[in-house]
């Protein structure tokens, strides 16, 4: 039978680590999987690398092998070791070279529990999902298309939590990339959450832009406010000021601590279009000792 070189064929050095060999199988499988692979031995390649990868990431199979492997090249005739059958192999099933399975054949199960047959566990699959804030706080059954690497085309199911944040991720368990004989990958969704006309979103939090005209600010009142829960009365001291925030606890996104909701008060000028509107101005700069820049101009 022929000798295997595992490090030719993982294109790694005799004394490479653990995390090289892993990094130069993991690059060539997905090279040569034959779900992926345009070559025309790609199935065969990709067994190859397999068989290379189960031998060198396992210590003691490797130790064993590389008693042998310095005086022997890449697909030289090989001559086992007195007291090995060769005859013995078998348990790979045609998955593994009879290289392979007689060298490994009596490791007592060492090669016999993984050697039925080559397992390639398939990749997760990453992408992102775009919702509603109004999604996002209630929670939603949406259908999407399979993102390109997926186990499948077509669509799949996606339920989303209330409560779920920006930057969250959804697992759908193997809906990711397929795997040689393996369990397939799974298919991890990124949640982002489109601009709303109204409310802004930090965390669990939410951020609302009340205008107030000058008297309401200047009197207090009573004001309609939305929340994603529905409308509430909010009460507003006199005196409030520009950019003042006041909180509504718990009307954020919902959770096992629920957000806040911050109502920020911005006052609006209105305009003067008309004669009897500019008169009212005129009077109330006559009525109010008032200099907004008053600080300002003590400072310079």
């Amino acid at each position: 039978m022929e000798y295997k070189d595992y490090y030719k064929i993982l294109g790694v050095d005799r004394q490479a680590s653990a995390d090289e060999i892993k990094k130069a199988y993991r690059r060539l499988a997905r090279k040569y999987h034959p779900d992926v692979s345009k070559e025309a031995d790609a199935e065969d390649r990709f067994k190859e690398v397999g068989e290379a990868y189960e031998v060198l990431r396992d210590a003691e199979k490797r130790a064993q092998y590389d008693q042998f492997g310095g005086q022997y090249r890449h697909g030289q005739s090989f001559n086992p070791p007195p007291g090995w059958d060769e005859s013995a192999g078998g348990f790979g099933q045609g998955n593994f070279s009879s290289f392979f399975e007689n060298m490994f054949s009596g490791m007592g199960g060492g090669g016999r529990g993984r050697g039925d047959r080559f397992f390639a566990q398939g990749e997760d699959v990453n992408a992102k999902i775009t919702i509603s804030l109004e999604e996002a706080f209630k929670g939603a059954s949406k259908t999407i298309r399979r993102p390109t690497g997926a186990t499948q085309n077509g669509t799949v199911n996606v339920k989303i939590p209330a409560g779920v944040s920006p930057g969250q991720k959804i697992r759908l368990s193997g809906q990711g990339k397929a795997g040689m004989g393996g369990k397939a990958g799974d298919l991890y969704l990124e949640v982002q959450i489109a601009s709303h006309a109204f409310f802004r979103i930090d965390g669990k939090d939410l951020y609302l832009d009340l205008p107030l005209s000058p008297w309401e600010a200047a009197l207090g009142t009573k004001v309609t406010v939305p929340t994603l829960a529905g409308k509430i009365s909010l009460t507003i001291p006199a005196g409030a000021r520009s950019g003042q925030k006041m909180r509504l606890k718990g009307r954020g996104l919902p959770g096992k601590t629920a957000g806040d909701q911050f109502v920020v008060l911005q006052i609006q000028t209105p305009p003067a279009a008309t004669d009897t509107q500019k008169v009212l101005y005129r009077k109330m700069a006559d009525t109010f000792e008032f200099n907004p820049r008053e600080a300002m101009d003590n400072a310079f």
